[in-house]
């Protein structure tokens, strides 16, 4: 059961992290990928963009030492939906699925197999034409042969496309991995905004990748595209931007230039996982170890008579080593057996590329194989040298003499079970300390109401007042706004910002929000100064945080208010009309950034629902009511809607996956250190019958007897518990870090870790100690 634990946990973990790992390995010629990015210095502030300027993608054109330029446009999936005219004359309205803008480079850079359609160089050529992904494909077109799909018309928001192909899917784990690819090209034939994100050096929506050529520095390009930016960069832009090439290997995993629906791993995270299966594995093994020559008494003769009749040592080794390798192989069955359970269990930390298909792969097949063999040599080898060197004189005459003489093996299992004990306790320590942080991030004020808040998107603009209108009408809807996105949201949004100091125009990058004039009440945002903007169909006023007045220079919000600023697209001068209390807007982990408001209505609804006296029940007829109104103006639009607080605690999947992981790592290694333990109570009460016998006689009592046995095992949990306190505290403390707002590290989850663990191994404890006390005297002392 234990090898079967540890087997399972290294399978598990190594599966996981095998499958991080694989991410874009298998294009030719990886090493010649990047990625463009972007840092960004404003004083003290650092910021890291996964997006370059559109027009940075045909400036690189003039550049050599480039094999291919593959330029996306990644689309929002919430707000997009595809319209598919039927034989009947119906429509047919369904959900798109990761649609990217691209070119015919894309093919070239991503190895998809071509299934149907023309040359690949011209397949994405001009504009209003898309290739599917197969699964797309039989999406959109069920019982249509493949074949048959190219040539046929699909809308995407209104907007008319033609099928140029269909490609299969991808098959390796890729963070390029798109199912929907349309032609970049559509953009010039769209409105300005559109076409200012191909043109344009202020419109950062673009991500742009690079195949270098053969021999061609990284530097050398990244040198080239620096001069090329600075060329276009306003000289009045206090802003140090720099652009990067990031290696294809490094996109899944930097966090620094993270872009929504793309899912990134962190690679301290899989060490730290690797750690854990380590150990897991190694307490496994380690238990193995004492268990089996903690039963050494019950074979010795066995031995004994063995050697007598003729074995060898080495005879008697390789039988042992023999039966550890079936008991090996049959834990790794067993851990086969609970790997699809343990899959379930940590679906939520596990990405969904990963299967139970990654079991029969050849890879996974050679990991068991050397598994199982190094197991059985590691947890075998000690226990076979021990019972295979007992002398068979001692062994047939006197087994208790014979294992009290073994006092090096018994400070070797203590050694074994404070190690244990040591590691357990760490991870309830750190376990402790994670948990109280996400508690922590998860109940903090964030400085706006997020409770009982719903939001939802509408396809398109028109009937939006009408909708409105009707929602406000409903009973148990308390306040309703149309607007930009919550006010913590998982992406970022920034807009320019030119402010004149009276001495120089200065350049900022702050976060924006937008909503029209009922978004303040929704969400309960404070003024501290000035009054809100003005309602209008656009931005005619702003308002701004806390932040964003220092950063301009001003500690007195009065001092700031009426002061100009060229905002938007055409940097028309806008007043800044009121101040707010900071607010988050995103996750705990940055601090309160700059940021401007402007009152405008928007695409997306948020809905505050009434208090209610059966929230939960009288909330969901709400929301059915909602969801009528929105049928009836937009029959044929899917109607999504999530909780405003379940958006703020997806910030935290990586934070609430660890602690699930730990709890899990915490439970399976005090289960093993308890089996640990449980073998060195056996091996000790084994070698103390006698003593245990002579005391009872002598009056001890069974209460005496247990504590005499107890004490000694408490002991050796105080002494781990006194090494992996320090530990536990600055692992906790380094965790930490990573958060601008964070709890304290209190004593009493120290205290909480320590007396759970001596109440879980006191159980075990009692359990073979009050057996060996309750034992009959005479039976141990005459026994010969």
């Amino acid at each position: 059961m234990g090898l079967a634990v540890g087997i399972s946990a290294a399978l598990v973990i190594t599966m996981l992290v095998s499958y991080e790992f694989g991410f874009d390995r298998f294009q030719a010629h990886p090493e010649r990928i990047f990625r463009v990015v972007t840092d960004i210095q404003m004083g003290s502030v650092q910021g890291h963009n996964a997006t370059v300027p559109g027009a940075l993608s045909q400036a690189a054109q003039e550049l050599t030492g480039i094999d291919r330029i593959v330029p996306m446009l990644r689309m929002d999936m919430g707000t997009m939906s595809v319209q598919i005219d039927q034989a009947n004359g119906a429509i047919k309205t369904l959900s798109a699925d990761q649609v990217i803008f691209t070119d015919a480079n894309y093919f070239q850079l991503i190895p998809y197999k071509w299934l149907f359609g023309g040359n690949i160089s011209q397949v994405l050529k001009n504009p209003f034409q898309v290739v599917l992904s197969q699964r797309s494909a039989e999406k959109y077109f069920p019982r249509q042969p493949l074949s048959s799909v190219v040539g046929q018309h699909i809308t995407y928001n209104g907007l008319m496309l033609t099928v140029s192909g269909v490609v299969a899917d991808l098959t390796d784990p890729s963070d390029l991995e798109a199912k929907e690819f349309i032609s970049l090209q559509t953009l010039n034939k769209l409105g300005a905004a559109d076409q200012a994100t191909l043109n344009s050096w202020d419109d950062w929506s673009l991500s742009l990748y690079l195949q270098l050529a053969p021999g061609t520095a990284p530097q050398q390009i990244e040198h080239l595209l620096n001069n090329i930016f600075t060329e276009h960069q306003s000289s009045n832009d206090p802003r140090k931007i720099s652009l990067h090439l990031q290696p294809l290997h490094e996109v899944h995993f930097d966090s620094r230039y993270e872009t929504p629906g793309i899912h990134i791993a962190d690679k301290s995270s899989l060490y730290a996982l690797l750690a854990i299966a380590s150990f897991l594995l190694l307490l496994g093994s380690l238990n193995y170890i004492n268990l089996t020559t903690a039963q050494a008494s019950k074979r010795a003769k066995e031995v004994g008579i063995r050697k007598t009749n003729g074995s060898s040592r080495q005879q008697l080794i390789i039988q042992f080593l023999g039966e550890t390798f079936i008991v090996t192989l049959l834990a790794t069955i067993f851990s086969l057996l609970l790997c699809p359970f343990l899959l379930k269990l940590f679906s939520s930390f596990l990405p969904p590329g990963l299967t139970l298909d990654f079991l029969w792969k050849g890879q996974t097949i050679g990991y068991l194989s050397l598994l199982v063999i190094s197991v059985t040599f590691f947890a075998g080898c000690y226990p076979a040298i021990v019972l295979s060197g007992f002398n068979p004189v001692h062994a047939l005459k006197d087994q208790s003499r014979l294992l009290l003489g073994q006092s090096r093996q018994l400070v070797l299992r203590k050694g074994l079970t404070i190690a244990q004990f040591t590691i357990a306790q760490f991870f309830i320590i750190l376990t402790l300390i994670i948990s109280k942080q996400v508690y922590y991030v998860l109940h903090t004020n964030m400085g706006f109401q997020q409770e009982a808040i719903i939001s939802f998107s509408i396809p398109n603009k028109s009937h939006r007042a009408a909708l409105k209108q009707s929602i406000r009408a409903l009973p148990g809807v308390a306040k309703v706004s149309t607007g930009f996105v919550a006010p913590a949201y998982i992406g970022a949004a920034f807009s320019d910002i030119i402010f004149n100091n009276g001495k120089e125009a200065l350049k900022f990058t702050p976060q924006v929000r937008t909503g029209d004039e009922d978004y303040f009440d929704v969400y309960q945002l404070q003024l501290i100064a000035g009054r809100k903007a003005s309602a209008s169909d656009s931005v005619r006023e702003l308002m701004i945080n806390k932040a964003f007045m220092h950063e301009l220079g001003y500690k007195n919000p009065t001092d700031v208010l009426g002061k100009l600023v060229h905002y938007g697209r055409d940097k028309s001068l806008v007043p800044i009309v009121g101040i707010m209390q900071d607010f988050h807007t995103q996750n705990l982990h940055a601090p309160i950034s700059p940021l401007i408001f402007g009152v405008e209505p928007g695409q997306t609804f948020h809905v505050r629902l009434a208090e209610q006296t059966n929230a939960a029940e009288d909330w969901q007829q709400t929301i059915s009511a909602i969801r009528k109104s929105f049928k009836k103006i937009y029959p044929e639009a899917s109607f999504d809607y999530t909780f405003v607080n379940q958006q703020i605690a997806k910030f935290y999947e990586k934070e609430r996956a660890t602690t699930q992981l730990l709890n899990w790592a915490t439970g399976l290694s005090i289960f093993i250190s308890c089996l640990g333990l449980l073998g060195l109570v056996i091996f000790t009460t084994n070698s103390r019958t006698k003593e245990l016998g002579i005391r009872k006689i002598l009056g001890a009592s069974i209460s005496n007897l247990v504590l005499l046995l107890s004490k000694d095992f408490i002991r050796l949990i105080i002494i781990a518990f006194s090494i992996a306190a320090p530990i536990g505290w600055w692992a906790g403390h380094e965790w930490l870090k990573d958060f601008a707002y964070k709890t304290s590290i209190n004593w009493w989850l120290f205290l909480i870790g320590i007396i759970g663990m001596v109440g879980v191994a006191l159980a075990v404890l009692a359990i073979q100690t009050f057996k060996a006390a309750r034992a009959n005297p005479v039976d141990s002392l005459r026994d010969e």
